[in-house]
């Protein structure tokens, strides 16, 4: 890739006078309720509101333990950073009145969306929430929540409770997520015109506003819920519920926020990849325009895809598994506390919630070792941006290990076992080491430095099906590693736990559990920086449309198109991370949902024999779900695409001076299309995934019940869940990694590379970066979000099968 200093120093040269892009794009200005509602309080009024809030959050936390104190602490503080992230920001300045259009109208196509899109979710979860009240106030309760005298009507309103609360907290940070892109995009293009660094640099900070509001809203929506019901249950006191059952009661959370994760990730994934499926098939493909031209008709709606896809998507879907892996925590945390006898078991409870503040304290350090200007160590005429965002995630994970060492120490060590604590901060090693072989697995098959990616472009050189076969085997042969490396975190986690001296009173080990429990919590230590990394690539993708839409010069389009190309393979790499996360954040749901079932019958419930026909058969329709799920996502994507396809020849036949840029596209009306059919398309894939392990649990508890089989109901749910977690991390790492392949294929062959942009190899690598766009922004996202779902809901829903 030829590039001069032009690139890393963008130089304003004279470029030939074109038409800058079709004025008045804009339709509308919109500003969210709450915000209006805070700009007409007075300055006074707000800051007494926002002391009683902190006042009363901290009262109730020192009510419960000084851990949660400190929890609450550490959020608040990364919140105040996350404002002045933000401030830092929208300081910059936002560039030339043809890219403050674009992105104005950008704004407005994802924030229309999103409106409309969580207005839609927030009916559905409303009806949910009365589904589950229902349900719930007609089930068992376990022994000891009636020796506790929690009644079925208080256990159904705790749980309902939690559910709207984790659907909120997840509609949040889904917007924080889109908030902030939408605004820091435009910035990154002017920046762009300055520096290669400051662009980076922007783009990085902006991506961190995002992840710290987001972890920090997933730790303290948590902490409060739990400080909230020990001190209204009287939680330890003589007569009341026992501590260790009390994590059970937040189960509803978890599921709130993966139900919300799960349609965000479909409705986001069907616009964006409708919408860039589209426009890149006429505009690229039939037309022979470059991406981004404003001339094509479908630009506005693939930029605001970027954003309610990439951006809110991503931020509901990693709040929902870092809440799904903090409960999950908990409750295995609390079984074992209880198993072992431990005198003070608060410190395993909450051991979730204090490495997670400190992931919010690291990552802070990591994102702000990020400098607008370059390292004077290098040399070379161009800074590789991977290399300075992977500097800065190596710092964030030696200061991972190092506060995850000092939190087992603090919270995890007792008397019974002097040395436990030392096996479990290996086990959150196993789990660091873990993420970081994840970012470079997925770095490796999807980055064009290295011999995959290149060896797929040259399949492009002799043509589409040669491509296409290329891609598949590569999303094939990618799912051997992680595979094999999550196979062994879980069992070396396992072992650690298992020898660390913890036992029952029949002298049983007990800690392997809570030993992979901790590998995860690992894993999950860097979740703010990794999410900033993910930010990063839809805004950088959004600055190059920009650039592009406005005609800037070749050598700002240069800049914005290696910081996208990076872009690509930190939303890969990431997205590999989240599956990583997700296999062990299932391993621990599907073992949380094995205790809660003993709870629940009151029989020891620890293993699953799939040679039962009616077991064997959950494994099979678990299997079948994820397949099934799989081509509903990517045929609503198509079904998408066709709609936008047609709109946009239309259009060019209709007004052939678009191409002279005489007449102006009618972008609103392909916004509008993909939209529509989003809202749509969501719907049934949806349905499936919600309805599918209710009514197969429903089903196999009446035989059950008609066989002799008191638990057949619980057992083949188990065995769905199970398969479903297996073949789901294997589809989605086939379809991630395949789909970030092939799209920075095709960016490879755009440096110029076996002919460059335009060339019979291009056009190929075209057409496989139209084929893998729904395998990794639509069905391969979904899928890992649909397994952690499966197994929340297995858990809100675990009376039901018995």
């Amino acid at each position: 890739m030829m590039m001069d200093e032009d690139v890393e120093q963008a130089s304003l040269m004279s470029f030939n006078d074109r038409p800058r892009a079709f004025p008045n794009m804009r339709s509308k200005t919109y500003s969210p309720l709450i915000f209006r509602i805070l700009r007409k309080l007075n300055v006074r009024v707000l800051s007494i509101i926002l002391l009683f809030c902190f006042g009363a959050i901290f009262y109730i936390g020192a009510s419960t333990s000084p851990i949660i104190v400190f929890v609450f602490t550490v959020c608040i503080i990364s919140f105040l950073l996350s404002i002045y992230l933000t401030k830092w920001v929208l300081a910059k300045d936002e560039g030339p009145p043809e890219m403050v259009e674009i992105s104005d109208a950008i704004r407005d196509g994802a924030e229309g969306f999103f409106r409309t899109q969580y207005s839609t979710i927030s009916k559905m979860a409303i009806l949910l929430a009365f589904v589950i009240l229902c349900i719930y106030l007609f089930r068992s309760l376990t022994p000891q929540q009636e020796a506790a005298g929690l009644g079925r009507a208080m256990s159904a309103y705790i749980t309902v409770a939690a559910f709207l609360l984790g659907a909120l907290c997840s509609g949040i940070a889904g917007y924080v997520g889109m908030w902030v892109s939408v605004r820091a995009n435009v910035r990154v293009s002017s920046a762009a015109r300055r520096s290669a660094r400051e662009a980076l640099q922007i783009a990085v900070r902006a991506g961190g506003f995002s992840a710290l509001v987001v972890v920090g809203m997933a730790v303290i929506g948590i902490a409060i819920l739990y400080s909230t019901f020990y001190v209204w249950l009287g939680v330890d006191s003589p007569g009341s519920m026992n501590v260790t059952d009390l994590p059970l009661l937040l189960v509803g959370y978890g599921f709130g926020a993966s139900f919300v994760a799960l349609f965000a990730q479909l409705g986001g994934g069907i616009y964006t990849k409708g919408a860039d499926v589209g426009a890149d098939l006429v505009g690229k493909v039939e037309q022979g325009i470059p991406e981004d031209d404003p001339r094509n008709p479908a630009v506005i709606a693939d930029l605001v895809g970027d954003n309610v896809g990439d951006c809110a998507a991503r931020g509901a879907d990693l709040f929902e598994s870092i809440a799904a892996e903090i409960i999950s925590a908990m409750i295995l945390g609390g079984t074992m506390a209880k198993k072992c006898k431990i005198e003070d078991p608060s410190g395993f409870i909450l051991f979730p919630l204090v490495v997670h503040s400190f992931d919010l304290i690291i990552s802070s350090i990591g994102i702000l070792s990020i400098k607008g200007t370059r390292d004077a160590s290098v040399k070379s005429p161009v800074e590789d941006p991977m290399a300075v965002l992977q500097k800065g995630y190596s710092l964030t994970i030696i200061l991972a290990v190092l506060t995850f060492g000092a939190s087992t120490r603090w919270l995890l060590y007792t008397e019974q076992a002097p040395s436990a604590w030392f096996n479990f901060a290996l086990c959150g090693l196993v789990g660091i080491i873990t993420a970081y072989i994840f970012v470079w697995i997925s770095k490796y098959y999807t980055d064009y430095k290295h011999e995959p990616v290149r060896t797929l472009a040259l399949a492009s050189s002799t043509g589409h099906g040669t491509n296409i076969i290329a891609g598949v085997s590569l999303g094939l042969e990618s799912t051997a590693l992680p595979v094999l490396t999550i196979s062994v975190a879980i069992i070396s986690a396992y072992w650690l736990g298992n020898t660390s001296g913890l036992v029952d009173e029949n002298g049983i080990p007990t800690g392997g559990l809570f030993g992979t429990a901790v590998a995860t919590m690992g894993m999950l230590s860097t979740a703010a920086y990794v999410l900033t990394m993910d930010m990063f690539g839809p805004i950088a993708d959004n600055a190059g449309g920009i650039v592009e839409m406005s005609q800037q010069p070749e050598s700002v389009r240069e800049i914005t198109d290696l910081l996208d190309a990076v872009g690509n393979t930190t939303k890969a790499t990431t997205k590999g991370f989240a599956i990583g996360s997700a296999a062990l954040a299932s391993f621990l749901l599907f073992s949380a949902y094995m205790d809660e079932v003993s709870a629940f019958a009151n029989v020891s419930f620890k293993e699953v024999d799939i040679a039962i026909p009616e077991v064997f058969v959950g494994g099979l329709l678990g299997s079948m779900l994820i397949f099934l799920f799989s081509a509903w996502a990517c045929a609503a994507v198509g079904r998408t695409a066709q709609e936008v396809v047609n709109e946009v020849r239309r259009q060019f036949i209709e007004r052939p001076g678009i191409m002279e840029y005489k007449e102006k596209p009618d972008y609103s009306r392909c916004v509008a299309i993909v939209a529509s059919a989003a809202l749509r398309e969501m719907i049934k894939p949806g349905a499936l995934a919600i309805a599918s392990p209710i009514v197969v649990g429903l089903v196999f508890r009446i035989l059950g019940y008609y066989t002799g089989q008191p638990l057949l109901g619980a057992k083949v749910v188990a065995s769905m869940l199970m398969f479903a977690t297996v073949c789901g991390i294997l589809m989605a790492l086939f379809l991630n990694t395949a789909g970030g392949a092939w799209d920075n294929a095709k960016k490879y062959i755009e440096t110029g590379a076996l002919g460059g942009k335009g060339s019979e190899a291009h056009k190929a690598a075209v057409t496989g970066d139209t084929v893998g766009d729904p395998f990794k922004d639509t069905a391969g996202p979904s899928i890992h979000v649909l397994i952690k779902m499966l197994a929340t809901i297995t858990l809100v829903m675990a009376p039901v099968f018995l």
